[in-house]
């Protein structure tokens, strides 16, 4: 979305409740309250609806921001107060596939962090096959909520022999209490899907060692920067991810990567034809948008 030149990306999920219709309503009734507000960004971040599309008011937010960076003449870490040095390297996803598949496209990416996507029978023997093909990588799990407890309870040990880092979402989060037997069982604990507000962070603290933030379910920069300051607060780690978008939704949450333990931030790397450019990589490491506001153009 286009806001008198702000620019701002909705990443529809329709596992987070999102669709194209809720996104819109949310923009219109927005926009309807935005008219006579005050020139200044908190005096229009007031303004906008605090029910409703995540993901829409973290367009909109993006936008406001943008347009605040672009007077101001420096993008939005300079304004936060940010290193862009600070921020750690992305991880690169796998989805889930064969092993052999899923190993291959492991060599080829090159990458010193990876995210494997599991959560279906046989992932024991994707996680030994991708291993095997990167004895020197960095290693991630996401199982997507995909494991029953018996399941996890059975592969923790296993990914820890296999030198995971961490895993993200083994169990659905209905399953909360079930994360209490799991968390010290020799591998950290991240909650993904349920972490959308200040309070579920505080919620789940006693059961994961780390959430992730993004920026499409908590609704854009600053309800994501105080997740992270909550989070903080209560001795989690941060990790900042994305959805499946483009430089502009990546490229708005990059800002806040230096605030973050780990960063999920390779939307871009796996899509075609980006209609953005500013967000940079080098290999694993984020080059952070030089230009004002968001930094992010687009191409020509």
């Amino acid at each position: 979305m286009d806001l008198e030149g702000g620019l701002g990306e909705a990443a529809v999920v329709p596992y987070h409740g999102e669709s194209v219709e809720a996104v819109t309503a949310y923009l219109e009734e927005a926009r309807a309250r935005l008219e006579g507000a005050p020139a200044s960004l908190q005096g229009r971040l007031a303004r906008l609806p605090a029910e409703g599309s995540r993901a829409g008011r973290a367009a909109l937010e993006m936008a406001l921001f943008d347009l605040w960076g672009r007077a101001l003449g420096a993008p939005l870490w300079r304004l936060f107060g940010l290193d862009p040095d600070r921020a750690p390297p992305t991880s690169f996803t796998i989805a889930m596939g064969d092993p052999g598949e899923m190993a291959g496209l492991a060599r080829a990416a090159k990458m010193p962090v990876i995210k494997l996507k599991v959560g279906g029978e046989g992932d024991l023997s994707r996680l030994e096959a991708v291993r095997a093909a990167r004895p020197d990588a960095r290693i991630r799990v996401d199982a997507n909520g995909g494991w029953t407890p018996a399941e996890a309870r059975r592969l923790i040990p296993e990914l820890a022999r296999l030198r995971v880092e961490f895993l993200e979402q083994p169990l659905p989060p209905g399953e909360r209490a079930a994360y209490a037997e799991l968390r010290g069982a020799g591998l950290p604990l991240f909650a993904d899907e349920p972490i959308k507000t200040m309070r579920d962070v505080v919620a789940w603290a006693p059961y994961v060692d780390g959430v992730v933030i993004k920026l499409a379910k908590s609704g854009g920069l600053a309800p994501a920067r105080a997740l992270i300051e909550t989070a903080r607060g209560l001795g989690l780690q941060v990790m900042i991810g994305c959805m499946v978008e483009t430089r502009l939704a990546v490229g708005a949450a990059s800002h806040l990567a230096p605030l973050a333990d780990h960063a999920d931030l390779d939307g871009p790397l796996l899509i075609r034809d980006d209609p953005f450019s500013g967000l940079d990589y080098a290999g694993a490491r984020l080059l952070l948008p030089e230009g004002p506001g968001l930094g992010i153009g687009r191409r020509v």
